[in-house]
C-alpha cells in the first residue's frame, strides 16, 4: 500500500478515533432522523425558513451516511481502505456536504435578518417555493466545486495523518493551479459565508435591540418567538463556526508550511478533523431544545409506536393473549386523542425520542 494511505498514528490511537466516529454517528443518524421525522410529520405547518433547518440535517446524515463508514473502517484497519478512488470519493463528499452546509447557515442568517422586523410584525415574510429554490443552488453551487478537482484545477488528497481525505492544501505552494483553486474556494465557500453569518446575526441582535425597546404589550408574545428562532439559528451557526475553525487554521497553517509538513505531530492534523465531525451530532439537539413543539411530537409518537408495537404482538400470539390486553395500551385510544393511525414501528423516532434533552 501507498505509504501515504498509512496511518501515522499509532494503533491505539486509531481505535479510539475509530470509536469516537462511531459514537459520532450513531448520535447523528438518530438526531438528524429525528428532525426529518418530525419535520414530515408536520410538513403542512412547517414555515418557509424552516426548510433551511430540514436542509441541514439532511446534509448532516448524508455526511454521515456517504462518509463515515469509509473513515471509521480505515481507523480500524489502520490504513486507509480503498486507495485513490476512495480517497476521490470522500474528498468529493466532504466538499459537497460541508460547502452546502456553510452555504445553508449563511442563507439561514440572512433569512432570518429579513424575516426578523423592527417591530417583528414588518418582516419580510418568504415562500417555500422561493426556499425551495435557494437550497436547490445552494446543492448545485457545491456540487460545481465538488467537481472542480475531478476537471483538473485543484485536487484532492489525503490528510496529513493518513486516515481521511480532502483538498490538497499542501499542494498552494507546488503550482499556480492549485493556488487559485484553494484561494477561490477560500474565499467564495469559507470566508464570504462566514461574514455573511456574522454580519447578519449582529445585525439582527441591532434590529430585536431596537424591536424590543418600542414593542407594545399586544407584541410581547411574538417579539420571544422571533427570539427563541433567532436564538436557535445563531446556537446552530455558532456551533458549526466553532467546530471547523480549529481544522481550518491547521489547513492554512499548512498551506503556508508546506516544507514543515513532516515537522508537525499527526495528532495535531488529526484532532481537528475529528472535532469538525462533532457538527453533525449536536445541531438535532439544539433544535430540539428551542422548538418545544417538535419535541412533544416526538415523545407522543415514542408513545403511539410503543402502543402498535404492543397491539402487533398480542394479535401474533393470538388465543394466548386473548382478553389480556393491558387497559391503556389500546392505539385506539390515541387514534381518537390524535386523529392518527397506527403505523409500522420506525426506529428513527423512537431512538430520536429517547435522546432528546426533555428538561
Amino acid at each position: 500500500m501507498d505509504d501515504k494511505y498509512m496511518s501515522k498514528m499509532s494503533p491505539t490511537v486509531d481505535f479510539c478515533a475509530g470509536m469516537y466516529l462511531v459514537i459520532i454517528a450513531i448520535l447523528s443518524i438518530f438526531g438528524n432522523a429525528a428532525v426529518l421525522v418530525s419535520a414530515g410529520r408536520r410538513h403542512a405547518q412547517l414555515k418557509a425558513p424552516e426548510l433551511l433547518t430540514v436542509n441541514l440535517a439532511i446534509t448532516d446524515i448524508g455526511m454521515v451516511l456517504c462518509m463515515y463508514p469509509l473513515s471509521i473502517s480505515s481507523a480500524f484497519n489502520h490504513a486507509w481502505i480503498g486507495g485513490d478512488t476512495s480517497c476521490l470519493y470522500y474528498g468529493l463528499m466532504g466538499m459537497i456536504f460541508s460547502i452546502t452546509s456553510i452555504l445553508t447557515l449563511a442563507v439561514m442568517g440572512m433569512i432570518r435578518y429579513l424575516v426578523t422586523g423592527s417591530p417583528p410584525k414588518r418582516g419580510v415574510k418568504f415562500q417555500r417555493r422561493s426556499i425551495s429554490i435557494v437550497i436547490s443552488a445552494i446543492w448545485l453551487y457545491a456540487t460545481l466545486w465538488a467537481l472542480l478537482p475531478l476537471m483538473g484545477w485543484g485536487s484532492y488528497g489525503p490528510e496529513p495523518f493518513g486516515l481521511a481525505c480532502s483538498i490538497d492544501w499542501t499542494g498552494y505552494g507546488e503550482s499556480l493551479n492549485h493556488s487559485t483553486f484553494i484561494m477561490a474556494l477560500s474565499v467564495l465557500c469559507t470566508f464570504l459565508p462566514c461574514l455573511v453569518i456574522l454580519f447578519s446575526y449582529f445585525g439582527i441582535a441591532w434590529k430585536l435591540h431596537r424591536a424590543y425597546q418600542s414593542m407594545q404589550s399586544n407584541d410581547v408574545q411574538n417579539g420571544n418567538v422571533e427570539k427563541k428562532i433567532t436564538l436557535m439559528a445563531v446556537m446552530i451557526s455558532s456551533g458549526f463556526l466553532i467546530a471547523w475553525t480549529p481544522y481550518v487554521a491547521v489547513s492554512f497553517w499548512s498551506m503556508f508550511h508546506s516544507q514543515e509538513q513532516d515537522h508537525m505531530a499527526p495528532i495535531i492534523t488529526m484532532l481537528p478533523c475529528l472535532f469538525a465531525k462533532s457538527a453533525t451530532a449536536y445541531n438535532p439537539f439544539i433544535y430540539f431544545i428551542f422548538q418545544a413543539n417538535s419535541r412533544h411530537e416526538l415523545v407522543h409518537l415514542h408513545k403511539l409506536m410503543c402502543c402498535c408495537s404492543h397491539q402487533a404482538n398480542s394479535s401474533a400470539e393470538g388465543e394466548k393473549l386473548e382478553g389480556k390486553m393491558v387497559k391503556g395500551l389500546d392505539c385506539t385510544s390515541f387514534e381518537r386523542e390524535t386523529d392518527e393511525t397506527c403505523v409500522a414501528p420506525m426506529g428513527a423516532p423512537d431512538n430520536g425520542s429517547q435522546m432528546m434533552p426533555l428538561g
